[in-house]
């Protein structure tokens, strides 16, 4: 006794996943916006965290932490989130499996200062293997010049709930 498979019409199939992908994309687009976000409040500074999009490196998210707390996360495929914090000291880092130094950026920040903060990988500093390599992700958060930060952040999606 043979089973045959069930033939699906193609163009139900194609509906079905196009009708899926929408979907997905419709939830996905609410969170995130590229629009101008508000000033920052008078008496208060805003930290920028940003990641790239490199799909050679690292493809998980990491946490981010902004004086030991979770500010937010930065995932893999790229973004940016801000987060208004008083003046003040910050130490921001990212949550690392492998540790280095030079790990985070530590700065501090006066009212209505902004500062900028680039999420990188490097995913072969702790590998390791003989046949079969292994690689583990390290994280690190780097304080980047405003200008710089700007122009990368042109065409990133923001989360500003991350």
């Amino acid at each position: 006794m043979s089973i045959k498979p069930i033939a699906v019409p193609r163009r139900l199939l194609l509906a079905r996943v196009w009708g899926f992908t929408l979907a997905v994309t419709a939830c996905t687009q609410s969170a995130i916006t590229s629009a101008t976000p508000p000033p920052i409040a008078p008496g208060a500074a805003r930290i920028w965290v940003y990641r790239d999009f490199l799909p050679s490196e690292s493809l998980n998210a990491t946490d981010v932490m902004i004086n030991g707390s979770q500010a937010g996360q930065a995932p893999a495929s790229g973004g940016a989130f801000y987060r208004d914090v008083p003046p003040g000291h910050y130490l921001v880092a990212a949550r690392s499996w492998g540790t280095d130094v030079n790990q985070t950026a530590n700065f501090n920040l006066t009212a209505g200062e902004e500062a900028y903060v680039k999420i990188e990988s490097l995913r072969a500093w702790s590998s390791f293997g003989d046949k079969t390599a292994i690689e583990r992700d390290t994280f690190y958060a780097r304080r980047v010049p405003p200008q710089l930060a700007r122009a990368e952040l042109a065409h990133m999606p923001i989360n500003p709930g991350s």
